[in-house]
C-alpha cells in the first residue's frame, strides 16, 4: 500500500520541477494545503447529504455576503531584480552584514533596503481582498508557495461535501435522462477540487467554484416558484437565471478562467504532468456548460412559444412504463382538469428546468 501511495503523490507528477512535497509542509510563518484536511469532508458530505433528504433536495444557503473592505493592499515593493534573487533564494531577512554589501552594490543605502524586503515580505502575507479575484495572475505569482487562509480552507471543504452529497444523491433522486451526464460532471468537479486542493492551486480553484456556484439561487428559487404555482415570478427567474448562466459559462468562464489556467499559468508556472490533467477536467466542464446551455435555450425558445416555462425532455423519468401506461389524450385532458396536477405531483407547469443539480 505504501508503495502505490508513493505512486500516486509522485512529486514528478504532481508538482511544478524542483518542486517536493516537503517544501509545502506547514510552518510558524504559513499554512499550505495538507491532503488529510480532506478528511473532513466525508462526514460533512454524509451529514449534508442526509439533510438533502429530510428536507427533500431543498438546502437553504447564504446568498449574500458583506464585502465592506476597503481596496487597500500592501504597497508593492519596486522591481529589482538583484534583491529579488537575495529575497527568494538566500534570505527574506538579511542581516547587517548583507545589508551593507547590498547597498554597496547597488549604490542606495541600509534604510531603504530594509523598506524593500519588509515591504517585499507584506506581498507574501494573505490578503482579505482575494487579490487574484481582480488579477488572475496572482493565481501562479510565488506558486506553489501561496499560503492557504482559514476562509479558503473551510470554503474548500464545504464545497467538496456539498458535491460528495450530490453525488450520493444520484442513486436516490429520480433517475432522469441526463443521469450519466450530470454523474460526469460531479465526478470532474470533485477531483478538480481535490487536486487543486492537494497541490496548492486553491486560488484558482476557489474562481471556478464562485463562477459555478452564482447561478444556483436563481434555477433554486424559480423551481421552488414553479412548484408554488407562481408562474409569473418561475418565468422570471428562469430568465434571470439563463442569462447569468450563459453569459458566466459560455462568456466569463472561457475568457476569464481557462485563458488564465492554459495560458497565464504556462507563461508564469509553467506546465507538467499534473496541470494537463487539471485543465483537461476544466475543458470538460466547458462542453457539459455548452451542452446545458443548448438545453436552456431550448427550454427559453418553448416557454416563448406557449408563454410559459414548460417541462423539459431532462426531467422525462427514464422510464418505459410511464409512456406505456399514459392514458389517451382525453382522459389526460380530464385528469388535468379535474387536480391540476400530472401523475409525477407537480403542478403541470414544470417537473424541471435545465440544470437544476448543476452546482
Amino acid at each position: 500500500m505504501a508503495g502505490i501511495l508513493a505512486w500516486f503523490w509522485n512529486e514528478r507528477f504532481w508538482l511544478p520541477h524542483n518542486v517536493t512535497w516537503a517544501d509545502l509542509k506547514n510552518t510558524d510563518e504559513a499554512t499550505f494545503p495538507q491532503a488529510e484536511d480532506l478528511y473532513l469532508a466525508c462526514p460533512l458530505a454524509f451529514c449534508i447529504f442526509m439533510i438533502r433528504l429530510v428536507f427533500e433536495r431543498f438546502i437553504a444557503r447564504p446568498c449574500a455576503m458583506g464585502l465592506k473592505i476597503q481596496a487597500n493592499g500592501p504597497q508593492k515593493a519596486q522591481p529589482n531584480a538583484i534583491l529579488e534573487k537575495v529575497f527568494t533564494a538566500i534570505t527574506k531577512h538579511p542581516d547587517e552584514k548583507r545589508l551593507e554589501g547590498l547597498s554597496k552594490q547597488l549604490d542606495w543605502d541600509v534604510r531603504t533596503i530594509q523598506r524593500w524586503f519588509r515591504q517585499r515580505r507584506n506581498q507574501e502575507k494573505p490578503s482579505t481582498l482575494t487579490p487574484w479575484l481582480w488579477n488572475t495572475k496572482e493565481c501562479w505569482y510565488n506558486y506553489p508557495y501561496q499560503p492557504l487562509t482559514v476562509d479558503v480552507h473551510y470554503y474548500y471543504i464545504l464545497e467538496l461535501s456539498f458535491y460528495l452529497s450530490l453525488l450520493f444523491s444520484r442513486f436516490t433522486d429520480i433517475r432522469r435522462k441526463d443521469f450519466l451526464i450530470m454523474f460526469l460532471h460531479h465526478v470532474a468537479a470533485i477531483s478538480l477540487i481535490v487536486f487543486s486542493y492537494v497541490n496548492n492551486m486553491a486560488r484558482v480553484g476557489t474562481l471556478v467554484m464562485c463562477l459555478h456556484d452564482a447561478a444556483d439561487v436563481l434555477i433554486e428559487a424559480a423551481k421552488m416558484a414553479n412548484y408554488a404555482k407562481c408562474q409569473i415570478l418561475c418565468n422570471l427567474l428562469f430568465a434571470m437565471f439563463a442569462i447569468l448562466f450563459i453569459t458566466s459559462r459560455l462568456g466569463v468562464y472561457p475568457i476569464w478562467i481557462l485563458n488564465t489556467t492554459l495560458f497565464e499559468s504556462w507563461e508564469i508556472v509553467g506546465p507538467y504532468p499534473s496541470w494537463w490533467v487539471f485543465n483537461l477536467l476544466l475543458v470538460l466542464l466547458q462542453l457539459l456548460h455548452s451542452f446545458w446551455s443548448y438545453l436552456i435555450v431550448k427550454t427559453a425558445c418553448r416557454a416563448i412559444s406557449k408563454g410559459k416555462v414548460s417541462k423539459d425532455d431532462r426531467s422525462d423519468i427514464e422510464s418505459s412504463s410511464d409512456e406505456d401506461e399514459s392514458p389517451p389524450p382525453s382522459q389526460k385532458h380530464h385528469t388535468s382538469a379535474t387536480n391540476g396536477t400530472n401523475k409525477n405531483g407537480t403542478n403541470g407547469y414544470l417537473t424541471g428546468v435545465p440544470y437544476p443539480d448543476e452546482h
